[in-house]
């Protein structure tokens, strides 16, 4: 038995219970860099290697070894009776999910079972935010509500990556107007994906809006605004490095949302003691910003992949209309 976990947290956790089975933990984070659906195979590793090189400060080569290597670890999937997938409700783990579902349905499986786990809430956690929270015994209890992946599960997961992957993001505004009730949380998910694009009213999207918003009501230590921002954001499944990536981006620009306190400007390497200690001021630009009185993008352009689409330049760009709930192309 194969058990493909949503995080190395996770998969360390079950490694200590009485789970049988290998346990693998899933090593990315697409919800983030470029993810366009028609690349595949060492092309796609080069891609999604380059992205985390630029953005985590991981060494280029190593990681796309470490892409190749995981990808290899799906090809063993015959080699058991079962293959379980451990995932849970938010974007991060849903874009993931969409990726292996995607992937296995499009591979003959012969006698090996593809089993699935995913949940939003589990009894006694009064703030569920994932698996890795759980403790053996917890994880262990869920190993014998796992179901069988159908068919119609797969077929939605392959419209799911293939609208997630695309560069026009209005074929995720189709897909929610079809039935995804196979994958529960996956309507949620990709609702909260389109509320990421650059709002027309301000520039930033609901990420970059609301840590702008925490900082200015003065969540300035970075260790407590994650803190908030999980207990406002969710749905989203953050970790640390993502929102610190994400609030370099509001630093590293023409005219900052905001500051570091302690210096704008860290290595590339990322660094969990450095990054908790970090501190943050909201900037005039960032308040004009905040009140809709500018906007982020005419004042500094944009370069960023969501998914498939590669947001680039100063016009001519996918946003959110949050009023209308809909994506406008502007």
């Amino acid at each position: 038995m194969l058990h493909i976990h949503g995080g190395e947290s996770a998969a360390n956790t079950a490694r200590q219970s009485t789970i049988p089975g290998e346990h693998f933990g899933w090593r990315e984070a697409l919800i983030s860099g470029p993810a366009p659906s028609g690349v595949v195979g060492a092309e796609w590793c080069k891609l999604r290697a380059r992205h985390l090189s630029d953005y985590y400060g991981v060494d280029r080569q190593k990681c796309e070894a470490d892409l190749l290597s995981q990808d290899e670890t799906l090809t063993t999937f015959s080699e058991h009776d079962e293959v379980v997938l451990w995932f849970e409700h938010d974007l991060f783990c849903q874009v993931n999910l969409l990726y292996l579902l995607n992937w296995f349905a499009h591979h003959d499986l012969g006698k090996t079972k593809l089993s699935l786990v995913c949940i939003g809430q589990f009894p006694g956690i009064e703030k569920f935010r994932g698996l890795g929270q759980l403790n053996a015994d917890q994880l262990t209890s869920l190993l014998d509500t796992r179901r069988e992946v159908s068919a119609t599960e797969k077929r939605l997961a392959t419209a799911g990556w293939q609208a997630y992957g695309a560069d026009d993001p209005t074929e995720i505004e189709k897909l929610l107007q079809t039935d995804s009730s196979a994958l529960p949380f996956l309507r949620d998910a990709l609702q909260l994906h389109l509320e990421r694009f650059p709002s027309v009213r301000n520039g930033l999207g609901r990420i970059e809006n609301r840590a702008l918003e925490l900082i200015h009501c003065g969540l300035n230590k970075f260790i407590d605004l994650f803190s908030r921002f999980g207990d406002a954001e969710p749905g989203y499944g953050l970790g640390d490095f993502q929102l610190w990536v994400t609030l370099r981006q509001m630093t590293d620009t023409n005219e900052p949302m905001i500051t570091i306190r302690n210096g704008n400007h860290f290595g590339q390497a990322l660094e969990s003691e450095q990054i908790c200690n970090s501190a943050f001021a909201i900037t005039k630009a960032g308040e004009a910003v905040l009140k809709a009185e500018a906007d982020f993008v005419e004042l500094n352009g944009i370069d960023r992949w969501l998914g498939g689409v590669h947001l680039a330049g100063q016009t001519d760009l996918w946003r959110w209309d949050d009023q209308n709930r809909k994506i406008a192309y502007l």
